[in-house]
């Protein structure tokens, strides 16, 4: 069998599973599936950018999604009455402020020489200029969140269509990304995944404390869907969309829904596949040779005059952007941001199922892992129980009846442990793996 019809053959089996999926369940259950499967897709293509492409173990995924979640909220959020009059300024010039004091220590540290008077000017502009960072800032987040504070409390956004804020998500962690970098990238591979989970939790716990931003745990709903994704309410009161579904007897109701989620996929599709085109064409270019030649070997590499360290941070950074795209993506289609839900659980270590089940280095593998593992992640949820109801029909009720039916809910940790297992055995490399 060539590899070209066994991978078509592995997506044809993905592909029944959605289909079986709706056909056994609810077709607007497996949209739901697949529209999260292909959003933790692009997700795995920005993870297999970073560990295929160049062998960075980054586990700080779940703070570039959050990152993309926050612009939706900043771009296409709306205006706070009042927030303005009561402090975004003075909070915008505050941040402003500390990164010209951060500006300013790293120009002190690298135009004096080495010693007790450059140690003690930057611990002197560090330390007096926290003091007067928090002067600015702290009246101005207590004004904000004072404002309204049961229904806003928080700066607001630009009030600006969705589709305005995938890029700014990527971009912002992107920007993210680099400061890491800077700090990190130069850590040997162990210390680098320490590091970088410690950030992203720390962008996490951010999210969660600072109601100022995002209304941190009291959840900010309400956010616009990106054009031209109707609402279904719209649509049940359109007589365009009423008098087709007449005529042909379909419900209004879970037709509107089934086809919101259809556009969402082909808004996400389109946007997965032209992920690959570019990921693809860069893979097999000159550039996309150098950076594996560096993943094979740094000190052959630098030897031949590349910049191992300039090359990690670009890659680095180019992953994380993809899946901070996915994470304002994410945010976007639930119209809400709820901080408390990003965990390292779901996106992190799943993430990573994915790329290492699909196939690292190869974008189509990873492609494979995002869509298999986010079926069988979400699938299972409702699997489970089904599953240990047949399994346990037989047995008379009692004790061990109630655990069994209880333990249902672990079996979605369970069957992701058992799969990776079984790919780590029979294939090693992935499902689809680098050529």
């Amino acid at each position: 069998m060539t590899t070209t019809r066994r991978n078509l053959m592995l997506f044809t089996g993905v592909a029944l599973l959605f289909l079986l999926t709706g056909a056994m369940q609810s077709w607007n259950l497996a949209l739901v599936i697949l529209n999260l499967s292909l959003l933790s897709a692009i997700m795995a293509i920005g993870v297999n950018i970073q560990w295929g492409y160049a062998g960075l173990f980054s586990t700080g995924i779940v703070g570039s999604v959050a990152l993309g979640s926050l612009a939706v909220v900043l771009v296409a959020g709306q205006p706070v009455a009042g927030a303005w009059a009561a402090g975004t300024p003075r909070i915008f010039a505050a941040l402003a402020f500390g990164v010209a004091l951060l500006a300013l220590a790293a120009a002190i540290r690298g135009r004096m020489a080495p010693g007790r008077l450059r140690a003690g000017l930057i611990v002197a502009v560090l330390l007096g200029g926290f003091f007067l960072y928090r002067g600015i800032l702290d009246p101005a987040v207590s004004a904000v969140e004072a404002n309204n504070p049961a229904q806003a409390g928080h700066i607001g956004g630009l009030g600006l269509n969705s589709l305005f804020a995938w890029p700014v998500g990527a971009v912002l962690a992107g920007l993210a990304a680099w400061l890491i970098g800077k700090i990190a990238l130069g850590l040997r591979e162990d210390y680098l995944a320490i590091a970088t989970l410690g950030i992203a939790e720390i962008i996490v716990l951010v999210m969660r404390n600072e109601d100022w931003l995002d209304r941190g745990v009291k959840n900010l709903t309400g956010l616009p869907r990106p054009w031209p994704v109707p609402q279904e309410v719209a649509l049940q009161t359109n007589p365009a969309f009423l008098e087709p579904m007449a005529a042909m007897g379909w419900d209004p109701v879970s037709t509107s829904a089934i086809l919101v989620k259809l556009i969402y996929a082909a808004m996400f599709g389109a946007v997965l596949l032209a992920l690959i085109w570019l990921s693809e064409r860069a893979l097999n270019s000159p550039w996309g040779r150098m950076v594996r030649a560096i993943r094979d070997n740094e000190t052959a590499a630098e030897a031949m005059g590349k910049d191992v360290k300039f090359r990690h941070l670009q890659i680095f950074i180019i992953g994380s952007a993809v899946v901070g795209l996915a994470g304002a993506m994410m945010a976007s289609m639930d119209g809400q941001i709820s901080p408390t839900s990003y965990t390292p659980l779901r996106y992190t270590f799943l993430i990573w199922v994915m790329v290492i089940v699909g196939g690292s280095g190869n974008n189509w593998g990873a492609v494979l892992g995002g869509l298999l593992i986010g079926w069988l992640y979400l699938a299972v949820e409702f699997l489970g129980p089904q599953l240990m109801d047949w399994l346990t029909a037989g047995l008379p009720p009692g004790p061990l009846k109630t655990q069994l039916s209880e333990m249902a809910s672990h079996m979605r940790v369970l069957t992701l442990g058992a799969v990776l297992l079984l790919v780590l055995r029979f294939a090693p490399r992935g499902l689809i793996p680098e050529k």
